[in-house]
């Protein structure tokens, strides 16, 4: 059977939670609460197969001409099967259907975001994100993502 990629719903939140809280205790991916999750559940697209909620990345917009990718992550055992890309190119759609010209991300899977179109890019060039959640992450003074951008025709 093949993932299907949708709109997050309420009944995601758990399963997000719980994917999610498995990559930031790795330190690869920020924390997000259920009650954050719970504000934020219309920005997240996730990826489904067989019922189970098995990918998910979300939108949050930075500048009127400025979205970011966040939370993007796959659950072991499905990664290398384009779920990925499918749930980055339902995000990048969503960004052009709000006429939102430019995405960016902070990762460190950077040839991901290179095979799907994004350049990468300096994070300064960025400070819209700087100043809504660099100033309080605790990697601010060695910060070791790297920043990617995509500009949507």
């Amino acid at each position: 059977m093949s993932a299907v990629c949708r709109k997050a719903t309420p009944d995601d939140i758990e399963p997000l939670f719980q994917m999610i809280q498995g990559y930031a205790e790795k330190g690869i991916m920020l924390p997000r609460s259920r009650k954050v999750l719970e504000r934020q559940i219309g920005e997240f697209v996730v990826a489904e197969e067989e019922g189970n909620v098995i990918g998910c990345g979300s939108l949050c917009q930075l500048g009127h001409d400025l979205v970011e990718i966040r939370s993007l992550g796959i659950n072991e055992g499905y990664k290398g099967r384009g779920i990925g890309s499918m749930l980055l190119e339902a995000l990048v759609i969503e960004a052009r259907r709000r006429k939102i010209p430019k995405v960016m991300a902070l990762t460190y899977e950077v040839s991901f975001f290179v095979k799907n179109g994004f350049a990468v890019v300096e994070k300064e060039i960025f400070p819209e994100k700087v100043w809504t959640d660099c100033i309080h992450c605790k990697k601010q003074h060695a910060c070791d993502e790297i920043a990617v951008l995509k500009v949507l025709n």
